[in-house]
């Protein structure tokens, strides 16, 4: 089957249509060519081991650079974690980043540099489940969900338009206006009003039915929880449109930053948080705590390539600009929690039905193991902003009690074939803080034309300083933008 039926499926399906006036084939690449070798060679420190620090630091490298790279952490990848433990019979699944759109160049162009394996990301047969309103509404694959069949408050017309209708009506003429995003003056003026509002309330100045705008929200968010700037969801959406299908790594999607790690081995220190950054015209000075001790790097530049919300943690002298200092301070991330877990059997295939659906809660599930052996399975809840930070500062037990009993309201028969679960809430991560940058209204007038501009010899990384951010695209397309940058500069 094709992306599944949830909100980025049906707006996609729309986009299609309201965004005919942009080509598919945008004339953008970001396949990487070669740095031109350094001449003399410069010493780089970078922050993170996340895909941004490791392409910035792989590239540099190549280039002839003397590369370091600090994490905090005790692996690379920042948000791309992949979860082998505690499962059994050898299952996995990704607990961040997991798909891979097909107009990824970036990312496609270093998995087949790697040498990896790709397999599609959802199952080409059965149906999903989607469960609103007490009610399951098994969906053949490939087609809609029937909104005939949907227990919501929806005016005639709504239901027969279909999903991708309503998005056609409701946000049609906002995603033409949006123009083209990958061009340098990026948004036009009259897109720009987008970015004050949410899309829930800009739905209701259209006219849409509650039952409608809860159908657009989910599984990402509700009415009442949506924080997100209209303008960042129409450009995402606008990428989305192009889309053909999404995959996934064979073995995990960490196998990517760890081919990564491979390449540059002695070159990363882990478990060495930075808590001082300085400079002066001349230098760039970071200090590291390990176990209590103090230790300092010098270099002739440095790429800070970790998220906003542990950044704020860490002293800058001299301050950065008043715009850098804002945009770190103030930059909204949005919650995500997943919660796996393992089942004795793959029951739901009784039914015909692959492992994959949403529910009203609001979530998306997902079944990493359909293309793995053996005959038990993952089953994984993957939640958003509200639900996400709700169920998030639940205790364990209780997160997985919870789950639990709600995926059995979309597959009846998980509570007799659970065996156990696990967990990861972004939020409590504290080297990540949260899941991606999703702006808040206003903040990406206000505050992200800056994001991404050196300050001194600082340079910044981080999908939160691309135009996807949240996307292993966006990671790697900032990495080696701050890697041009660096190596460009004399």
């Amino acid at each position: 089957m094709s992306i599944p039926i949830d909100r980025r499926a049906f707006l996609k399906l729309g986009a299609s249509a309201a965004s005919a006036h942009w080509a598919s084939q945008h004339g953008w690449s970001f396949v990487p060519r070669p740095l031109p070798q350094a001449a003399p060679a410069k010493r780089i420190l970078i922050i993170g081991a996340g895909l941004a620090g490791l392409v910035a630091g792989y590239e540099l490298t190549q280039a002839g650079h003397d590369v370091i790279i600090l994490e905090a952490k005790l692996r690379p990848g920042g948000h791309v974690l992949t979860l082998r433990e505690p499962f059994s019979d050898g299952l996995y699944a990704d607990a961040g980043a997991a798909r891979i759109p097909d107009n990824h160049d970036l990312t496609l162009h270093y998995v087949q540099q790697f040498g990896l394996t790709l397999v599609p990301f959802y199952p080409a047969n059965l149906t999903t489940i989607t469960l609103i309103g007490g009610k399951r509404i098994p969906t053949p694959a490939g087609q809609q969900l029937d909104l005939s069949q949907v227990p919501l408050s929806l005016t005639p017309e709504e239901r027969q338009l279909g999903l991708s209708g309503l998005v056609v009506k409701y946000l049609g003429a906002a995603l033409s206006a949006i123009g083209d995003p990958g061009t340098p003056d990026w948004p036009p003026g009259p897109a720009k009003s987008y970015d004050q509002i949410t899309m829930a309330e800009f739905l209701r100045e259209q006219g849409a039915s509650a039952g409608a705008i809860e159908l657009l929200e989910w599984p990402y968010a509700t009415a009442e929880d949506d924080r997100a700037s209209l303008l960042w969801i129409l450009r995402e959406t606008l990428y989305e449109s192009h889309e053909k299908t999404r995959y996934k790594i064979t073995g995990g999607t960490d196998l990517l930053p760890r081919a990564f790690a491979s390449k540059l081995q002695d070159k990363i220190q882990y478990g060495s948080p930075v808590v001082r950054i300085e400079q002066d015209p001349s230098k760039v000075r970071v200090i590291t705590t390990q176990s209590g001790t103090h230790h300092m790097f010098e270099a002739d530049h440095l790429i800070c390539a970790v998220p906003f919300p542990p950044l704020r943690r860490v002293e800058i002298r001299p301050a950065f600009s008043a715009a850098k200092r804002k945009a770190i301070a103030e930059l909204a991330y949005d919650s995500a929690t997943r919660v796996i877990l393992q089942c004795r059997t793959r029951f739901w295939e009784k039914e015909k039905a692959n492992g994959f659906g949403m529910s009203d809660l609001p979530q998306e599930i997902w079944h990493p193991t359909f293309d793995q052996p053996g005959t038990r399975g993952l089953l994984a809840s993957y939640l958003f902003s509200g639900v996400a930070r709700r169920t998030g500062a639940m205790a364990h037990d209780q997160r997985l009690e919870f789950i639990a009993h709600e995926l059995e309201k979309v597959y009846p028969g998980l509570l007799d074939n659970l065996e156990g679960g696990v967990a990861q809430v972004w939020d409590a991560d504290q080297w990540e803080g949260g899941a991606y940058a999703l702006p808040s209204p206003g903040q990406m007038m206000a505050i992200c034309a800056a994001i991404d501009r050196p300050e001194g010899r600082v340079h910044f990384a981080g999908d939160h300083t691309s135009r996807w951010p949240g996307w292993m695209q966006g990671a790697l397309q900032s990495g080696l933008r701050a890697a041009q940058e660096v190596n460009g500069d004399r």
